[in-house]
């Protein structure tokens, strides 16, 4: 049986030679880059298309590669995408909410065409500036915990509907870039039930996000409600999505989130018991792929603090 692909994400500034190292001793099969705002506001897409000019950042993605690691990018790119800039001129393009107003605030509208072929433009380009040689996997994904369109067009349109649509368009322009190319459906919150109209076109892979889960519980621990209620959206999703390149993005090292994202950060909580028991779940209903955030484990900060993070116990926890 073909081994489960076992990753990590982490945000730019935490890929250092240290990290490198780690990383490689610890077994993983992959990395994702995970860009985040700035104090700045700058966008986090152009944050690390910028970064990519770095010779020592670009140093360490090679030695990552050159050890046989798959290096991805995972990250929101909506804005980047159809940028807010664009609502002086084409305010039809975005979403309205539900007192009928249009708003340059989260996503867009996914009944308007030109939108879409914008979107669809511009995820070519974003394929070339971020590619993925290694796996021609993508993920830019939709707005985080975003609003969705409630338009007159888009009314019978679910938020996992409209998400997927604009992630067909996506995959449309990353194979003008990469005929080869794959996006990722991400389920996650607004769309962790499984899209109810709209199919996914071939390349379309699901990655499935379970942030809303309680991370002291296996994810199938009948004691949970929480967990069951992310558990049982899986049975439709794989239904309609199927196994083949499936992910699990998980939350298990993601010390951000277990401190509600506002430092000060303390010691990462670790369950190995749930990592094992959750490896073991998923693995049998077929997913292909387990990663997980681990978004400020290798910072020096922590490291000063705790030393360095359980990647390699993690690794060997997923089997």
């Amino acid at each position: 049986m073909k081994r489960t692909t076992r990753g990590i994400i982490i945000f730019p500034s935490e890929l250092t030679r240290r990290s490198v190292r780690q990383i490689i001793e610890s077994g993983l099969d992959a990395v994702g880059i995970h860009a985040a705002f700035t104090d700045s506001g700058k966008n986090c897409v152009q944050n690390l298309i910028d970064l990519l000019k770095n010779e020592e950042f670009k140093k360490n993605l090679q030695m990552l590669r050159s050890a046989g690691i798959v290096v991805e990018y995972e990250l929101h790119a909506m804005d980047w995408l159809l940028p807010h800039t664009a609502f002086d001129q084409h305010p039809e393009w975005f979403r309205m909410n539900d007192a009928g107003v249009r708003k340059a605030d989260f996503n867009f509208c996914p009944s308007n065409q030109e939108a879409l072929t914008y979107v669809e433009e511009k995820a070519q380009e974003l394929a070339k500036l971020l590619p993925s040689p290694q796996s021609h996997r993508f993920y830019f994904w939709i707005d985080d915990n975003g609003e969705y369109c409630h338009c007159p067009q888009c009314q019978g349109l679910n938020a996992s509907d409209q998400a997927l649509i604009v992630y067909n368009h996506i995959l449309k322009g990353i194979r003008k870039s990469d005929p080869q190319g794959k996006q990722c459906y991400l389920a996650y919150q607004k769309t962790i039930q499984a899209p109810q109209r709209i199919k996914p076109d071939a390349g379309i892979f699901l990655e499935y996000a379970p942030i809303d889960r309680m991370s002291g519980l296996a994810i199938n621990d009948l004691r949970c409600e929480k967990n069951i209620g992310q558990k049982n959206a899986l049975g439709e999703l794989l239904r309609v999505f199927g196994t083949k390149d499936s992910q699990v993005l998980e939350y298990w090292l993601d010390l951000s989130r277990f401190y509600a994202w506002k430092p000060p950060f303390g010691e990462l909580p670790f369950y190995p018991h749930v990592i094992r028991q959750d490896a073991v779940f998923y693995r049998s209903i077929g997913f292909e792929r387990m990663t997980s955030f681990a978004c400020r484990l290798m910072e020096d900060e922590y490291i000063n603090c705790y030393g360095e993070a359980p990647i390699k116990q993690y690794v060997d926890l997923l089997g």
